[in-house]
């Protein structure tokens, strides 16, 4: 039992930490067609301001609580920029957004080695996640149960937010028909500019989430903004209930894969059955219905 435990919480750890840098391109991705593959440095960018806050103040859990929303707003800052700067111009032309944005994320991760330095810094936990969290007699890091449950507040404000507001009512409405919500009257220019806010602001707060679990480096988003945008594909494009199904179904996947076998095998695995999964449901798992004919 204790080592089912710990497999099924390795693999609910695993698609919080995908769903929670997924939860960003599933705004940007499926609003405006734009493949940022700077989105692993807007989590970087997240990180580094949790290591800067712990150093600028003496409270270590101050510092954490802090950081969480001050990442939020520096990461959606440099989002906004490269919207408004670059990506504006590059609507409905995916091909070129990925150049580019791998052009700026090559950029920004150069910036941060000449402000911090190349090797990697460590951000401290905070006594109150230091040690384990008991589940069923288990011993769980704490750490990871905290990834968990700021995932779940970030699920659960961005699904209020497109249910219940009016912004997330032209958000929605910008996915489904961008021309007809224009005709509507909605400004799907200043629509994307927000949405691009609150998407690259998600990817700051995974950012200081992982400062928990590992060092704080320039390249740390390029390890993670490929499966993120796996997670986008599967769950189906501009979905979040679809991300945040694919996120925890990936990560139960590859744990249980490596449980038997190793990491490296674990990650060829996933990606053949996400290829095959394609093949059988190109769409994702969830869908917007219309009564379109095109």
């Amino acid at each position: 039992m204790d080592a089912v435990v710990s497999q099924l919480f390795a693999g609910i750890s695993v698609g919080s930490i995908l769903l929670l840098i997924a939860l960003g391109l599933a705004l940007t991705f499926g609003q405006m067609g734009v493949i940022n593959m700077a989105h692993g440095e807007f989590l970087m960018a997240g990180a580094y301001t949790a290591y800067v806050a712990q150093q600028l103040m003496s409270s270590v859990g101050l510092s954490l609580v802090v950081a969480i929303p001050v990442a939020f707003a520096v990461a959606g800052l440099l989002g906004v920029l490269l919207e408004a700067t670059l990506l504006r111009r590059m609507y409905d032309r995916p091909l070129d957004t990925l150049l580019a944005t791998f052009g700026v994320s090559l950029v920004l991760q150069q910036v941060a080695r000449d402000v911090f330095g190349a090797p990697n810094v460590d951000v401290r936990s905070p006594s109150w996640l230091s040690g384990s969290v008991d589940v069923l007699g288990v011993g769980l890091p704490a750490a990871r149960v905290f990834l968990l449950l700021l995932t779940v507040v970030a699920v659960a404000g961005l699904a209020a937010l497109l249910k219940f507001t009016a912004l997330g009512r032209r958000v929605r409405a910008t996915v489904q028909n961008r021309s007809l919500a224009e005709c509507s009257g909605i400004s799907t220019r200043s629509t994307d500019r927000t949405t691009f806010f609150i998407g690259s602001g998600l990817a700051g707060v995974a950012g200081v989430g992982l400062t928990q679990i590992g060092s704080v480096g320039p390249t740390l988003g390029t390890s993670y903004v490929i499966d993120a945008f796996l997670v986008v594909i599967v769950g189906g494009i501009g979905q979040v209930r679809g991300a945040v199904i694919a996120a925890f179904a990936l990560g139960l996947l590859r744990a249980t894969i490596e449980y038997s076998t190793s990491a490296s095998i674990a990650r060829v695995l996933v990606f053949v059955a996400i290829v095959v999964f394609l093949q059988i449901r190109p769409q994702g798992i969830v869908t917007v219905r219309s009564r379109s004919l095109a």
